[in-house]
């Protein structure tokens, strides 16, 4: 559906068959904001199969290649802090439209980059702009939804942005037959181009003038201040961090653990990745049918002690030694949780917090990705990095559970 981009679109409202007001949200709208947030995945995703192969090519050690990972984590997280305000205060399209721009051009540098610290600053860069396609789609989410039919706009969005890290890592070790590591972020750039032009005659403004918070730096400390210290928001954004500590770490040790302890190939690789991800993407949207029965709250804590068995399952079968056998489904666990927490953290996260949707997205991001960035270089420390992984990936499951134990005993009002 073609929306005019000068047009300020609020939701329509409908009547649920429970009788009470729900928000439809046009079909179109939900690709569009799924497309969004999936920038961040793949950009994460597509190259994680050319991780070894960038260290070989650019004379790089395992950690210093990592660190690609940990850039691009950093940019995430500081870009959610940078277009999360702005969106609150500018609109949602203009922050995400030259968000999308400088995207475009830091994909194109990092698929010329000359040496590893060259890839470690553009790919920074490149997460950076990232943001600001993942806070804006987040942010016209929490505009034209609220409640249960939010979780249930979540669990959609999911389902969309569930097919970016299921293509990413299978594309990428399809193009690594084709062509370098280098060619893959040629075509994020190309990917880049494509959301550009979406997001500039497709997107519309969900955020009325009338609606828009100012202040600049000031107001912005005071709103993330204010949302840290409201436990509805912070117990939430706590059990989603934890939750990622344990995403991430898997993201930056699973290439080396399943390749060169292993062997599996690069293919062989995405094709495990992939199948991971169905899992997450799969219970993502068993919680969209039933969050109106259960709420929530019943479906994080399901969510974190999924997570949690996963890490468990792993740390046990790393040092039981039990090979693949046991790693494989720990892994799966371990992502398939994530599928029930994501939509239903961000929605107790969210629910009160309608006037400054944009900065709490942005917490939410900032949080999430910091942690990542701080795990990522964890998992490859010590003598035994299967171990260091096992042990990293157990403690930050674990915690969520504890954190989601909390993050649900205060009912949404």
């Amino acid at each position: 559906m073609a929306v005019s981009h000068q047009t300020d679109v609020r939701p329509t409202s409908t009547t649920s068959s429970s009788g009470r007001a729900a928000l439809a949200v046009p079909v179109a709208l939900v690709v569009v904001l799924g497309a969004l947030q999936g920038l961040g995945p793949l950009s994460l995703d597509t190259y994680l199969p050319a991780l070894p192969t960038i260290a070989d090519d650019l004379g790089a050690s395992t950690s210093s290649t990592q660190l690609t990972l940990t850039a691009t984590l950093v940019g995430l997280a500081l870009g959610q802090v940078v277009f999360g305000p702005l969106s609150d205060a500018l609109g949602r399209r203009r922050p995400l439209l030259v968000g999308l721009a400088l995207y475009v051009v830091a994909s194109l540098a990092c698929s010329v980059a000359p040496n590893v610290e060259a890839l470690i600053g553009l790919r920074a860069v490149q997460g950076f702009a990232a943001a600001s396609g993942m806070v804006t789609a987040t942010a016209v989410a929490r505009d034209s939804s609220s409640g249960t039919a939010m979780a249930r706009l979540f669990s959609a969005l999911m389902l969309v942005t569930g097919a970016a890290p299921v293509v990413a890592p299978v594309l990428g070790g399809q193009l690594l037959l084709l062509t370098s590591w280098r060619g893959i972020f040629a075509l994020l750039g190309v990917l880049g181009v494509a959301l550009l032009a979406t997001g500039l005659f497709r997107l519309p403004e969900t955020l009325p003038r009338h609606a828009r918070r100012g202040g600049g730096l000031p107001d912005t400390l005071r709103t993330f201040a204010g949302l840290l210290r409201d436990r509805s928001f912070a117990l939430p954004l706590l059990t989603l961090v934890l939750a990622c500590g344990g995403l991430f770490g898997y993201l930056a040790g699973s290439p080396f653990l399943l390749q060169e302890v292993h062997g599996l190939s690069a293919q062989e690789y995405s094709g495990v990745f992939a199948v991971n991800t169905l899992g997450l993407t799969a219970l993502s949207q068993v919680s969209g049918r039933i969050v109106h029965r259960t709420g929530p709250r019943v479906l994080v804590r399901t969510g974190t002690s999924i997570c949690g068995l996963g890490g468990l399952g792993l740390l046990c079968s790393t040092l039981a030694g039990v090979g693949l056998l046991g790693v494989l489904p720990s892994l799966f666990l371990l992502m398939a949780g994530l599928g029930f927490i994501f939509p239903n953290a961000s929605t107790l996260a969210l629910t009160e917090h309608a006037e400054a949707a944009g900065s709490a997205s942005a917490l939410l991001g900032l949080g999430q990705f910091l942690v990542g960035a701080v795990v990522a270089p964890l998992v490859g420390l010590g003598s035994d990095p299967t171990l260091s992984m096992a042990v990293v990936l157990a403690v930050a499951t674990c915690g969520s559970v504890v954190a989601g134990v909390f993050a649900t005993r205060r009912p949404v009002r």
